[in-house]
C-alpha cells in the first residue's frame, strides 16, 4: 500500500481532505428514508444513453427510463413496458399494446408516438438498432396506448433487440427528447422509470442525485435483471464524485456510503476485513481486447494479425490489469464465456501463446517493418497495462513499434482519425467491454465486419457478416449456436479484434443494503436500506 492510500484509511480524520468540496453528506441514517449512497466507475459526464455507451451513462438511464422488453438473468427476452403484443402470420408486422397508466416524469402519459419516436432515435445509434432499421418498412400509431412496426422481410429478433440489456439501451423517452437529432445530445433528461433525476443539482462530472418517481407502476413479477418488478424502496440515490480510490475506500469503511461500484482489486482486502462489508463479482465480467486498424498497414493484412494473436498470453494480460488469479478466467472465445453462443471454436489453434509460431507467421506475412503506433490512453489503467503488455510482445516479435501515450480525451480524439501514422492515425489499442455487450451475434458491435460503418478499426469481411445476418434472421436456438460458433471460427481466421481474457469486477456494499439485483448492470430496484 502507498503512503496515501495508507494515509486516506487512518481514519476520518485522514478522509476529510478527499471529501472537501463535496456537499455535505452527514453520516449514515439508519431509518428506511435514508438515501443510498453510491460511487459509481465514473462521475456522471453527460445525460443521453443513446448517443453514448458509456456504461455509467447507461447505468444512469436504467434509473429514469424504463424499456419496452427487457432482458432476464436466464437471457430470456420479456415484456416490460409492453402488456401484450402479436406478429403477423407473414412475420412482417408487430403490433404492441403499452400497459395502462404509464407517466413520464412531467406527469404526462407514455403514447405511441413516444415509442416510435424513440425506437427511430436508438435504431439510428445502435449497432443491433442499425440491423434492426434496415428491416423497417415503417411505424404506425393504432391508437395511444398501441403502436406498430411494419417490415420488409421478417426480423425474428425483434423482441430481442427492444429488449437489449447493455449499451445503447433502447430507453422509451418524450416524444419531443426523442426527435432530437441522433448525433446531438439530449438536454433534458425525462423518462417514465422509477426515479426522477434532479437536473437542477447536477453538474457534468459532479455528484448526481435521483428522488422516487410516486407515479411508477411495476409490473407484478418479481425481478430478474432488467425484467419484472422494478420497485423503487429507496427515496433518494446519490451518486457521489469520489474518483480516489483510496477515499472512496475509506468512506466505505467508515459507512459514509453504501456501495462502492468498482473498487480496485489490491484495496479489497481494506473492506474485507470490515464485516459490515459484502463483495460481490459482476456477472458476466469485463472482456479485455485488442482492437487492430484494419485499414492501415501493417494490420491491414491478416496474416500479420494472426501472428499477434498467436503470441498473445491472455495470463499475462490479466495479470497486468488484475494481479490475482481469483478474479480473471482464460478466455479464447469472442462470444462471453459460459454464455449460449460461446464455443471458442478455432480458439486454442488461433492463440497457443506461441511466440516461435508467431514469428513464422510474420515472416510468412510480408511484414516489412512498417511502423505500429500503440495508442495508449494512460489515465484509463485496465486499457493502458494492456499496452504496456502489448508493446513488449511486439518487440519481442520483431515489429517496429511505437507506444503513444495520451490523455483519454485525445485517444478518443485520435482513435477517430482514419489516416496513416504518419498523419495522426494509429495501428492498435486495448479496451474493454462488458460481457453484457458481447453475448450474440446480434449485439456484439465488435463482431461486425462492415468496413467504414463499423467501430474503430474498421473490419471489412463480407462472410462474417453475411454469417452474422444468417444467425440475426433464425430464430432457431440450435441453429444459432451452430451459426455462432462458425462466426467465431472465422473471427479467428480474419482477427477483427485479439482477446486477451476475461476479468472480474468485483463491488463493494454494505450489509444493510439488502434486496439488492445482482446482474451485469447495475440496478437500484429492489433494494432496501435498513
Amino acid at each position: 500500500m502507498n503512503p496515501t492510500r495508507r494515509h486516506l484509511l487512518a481514519g476520518g480524520a485522514a478522509l476529510a481532505p478527499a471529501l472537501a468540496g463535496m456537499p455535505y453528506i452527514g453520516p449514515a441514517r439508519a431509518q428506511s428514508a435514508a438515501p443510498l449512497r453510491f460511487i459509481p466507475s465514473t462521475p456522471l459526464p453527460s445525460l443521453d444513453p443513446i448517443v453514448a455507451t458509456s456504461y455509467v451513462i447507461r447505468n444512469h438511464g436504467y434509473l429514469i427510463y424504463d424499456t419496452l422488453f427487457a432482458t432476464d438473468e436466464n437471457f430470456g427476452i420479456k415484456p416490460q413496458m409492453v402488456q401484450s403484443w402479436e406478429s403477423a402470420p407473414d412475420g412482417l408486422k408487430w403490433t404492441f399494446h403499452l400497459r395502462d397508466g404509464l407517466m413520464f416524469h412531467d406527469n404526462q402519459p407514455v403514447r405511441a408516438e413516444d415509442c416510435i419516436a424513440s425506437i427511430r432515435r436508438w435504431s439510428a445509434r445502435d449497432a443491433f438498432g442499425q440491423t434492426f432499421a434496415t428491416f423497417v418498412e415503417g411505424y404506425d400509431a393504432v391508437d395511444a396506448r398501441t403502436f406498430a412496426i411494419r417490415l420488409k422481410r421478417p426480423f425474428p429478433q425483434i423482441t430481442a433487440a427492444l429488449g437489449k440489456l447493455s449499451s445503447n439501451v433502447p430507453f422509451i423517452m418524450p416524444e419531443r427528447v426523442a426527435n432530437t437529432d441522433p448525433s446531438r445530445n439530449i438536454t433534458e433528461a425525462i423518462g417514465s422509470g422509477p426515479w426522477r433525476f434532479q437536473a437542477a443539482q447536477w453538474v457534468p462530472g459532479q455528484n448526481a442525485i435521483y428522488e422516487r418517481f410516486a407515479a411508477y407502476k411495476p409490473r407484478e413479477e418479481a425481478p430478474s435483471w432488467a425484467a419484472g418488478g422494478k420497485v423503487a424502496r429507496i427515496d433518494r440515490i446519490e451518486w457521489l464524485a469520489l474518483t480516489e480510490p483510496a477515499a472512496a475506500v475509506g468512506a466505505m469503511v467508515q459507512g459514509e456510503v453504501d456501495w462502492y461500484e468498482q473498487p480496485p482489486v489490491d484495496l479489497l482486502p481494506v473492506l474485507k476485513r470490515d464485516r459490515n462489508i459484502a463483495i460481490q463479482n459482476v456477472p458476466l465480467g469485463l472482456i479485455l481486447l485488442m482492437r487492430f486498424n484494419h485499414t492501415q498497414p501493417p494490420f491491414n493484412n491478416p496474416k500479420v494479425r494472426q501472428a499477434v494473436m498467436a503470441a498473445m498470453r491472455q495470463d499475462d494480460y490479466m495479470q497486468a490489469v488484475v494481479g490475482n488469479p481469483e478474479y480473471y478466467t482464460e478466455a479464447k472465445t469472442f462470444f462471453t464465456a459460459g454464455s449460449p453462443m460461446s464455443s471458442g471454436a478455432g480458439g486454442a489453434e488461433a492463440m497457443p501463446g506461441d511466440l516461435n509460431r508467431a514469428k513464422a507467421l510474420l515472416r510468412e506475412s510480408g511484414y516489412a517493418n512498417e511502423k505500429v503506433v500503440l495508442l495508449a490512453a494512460a489515465d484509463q489503467p485496465i486499457a493502458y497495462n494492456q499496452c504496456l503488455v502489448t508493446q513488449q510482445l511486439l518487440k519481442n516479435l520483431g515489429m517496429n513499434v511505437e507506444l503513444v501515450s495520451t490523455d483519454w480525451a485525445s485517444f478518443i480524439g485520435r482513435r477517430a482519425n482514419r489516416g496513416g501514422v504518419d498523419s495522426g492515425g494509429w495501428s492498435v489499442f486495448h479496451t474493454l467491454w462488458s460481457g453484457a455487450d458481447t453475448l450474440n451475434p446480434a449485439l456484439h458491435p465488435l463482431i461486425r465486419a462492415n468496413g467504414a460503418s463499423a467501430w474503430f478499426g474498421w473490419p471489412t469481411d463480407p462472410e462474417l457478416e453475411s454469417l452474422r445476418d444468417e444467425w440475426i434472421a433464425s430464430d432457431d436456438l440450435a441453429n444459432q449456436k451452430t451459426l455462432a460458433a462458425r462466426i467465431e471460427r472465422r473471427a479467428f481466421e480474419t482477427v477483427p479484434y485479439a482477446p486477451a481474457g476475461k476479468v472480474e469486477q468485483p463491488m463493494a456494499y454494505r450489509k444493510n443494503l439488502t434486496g439488492m439485483v445482482l446482474s451485469p448492470v447495475q440496478f437500484f430496484w429492489n433494494m432496501e436500506k435498513k
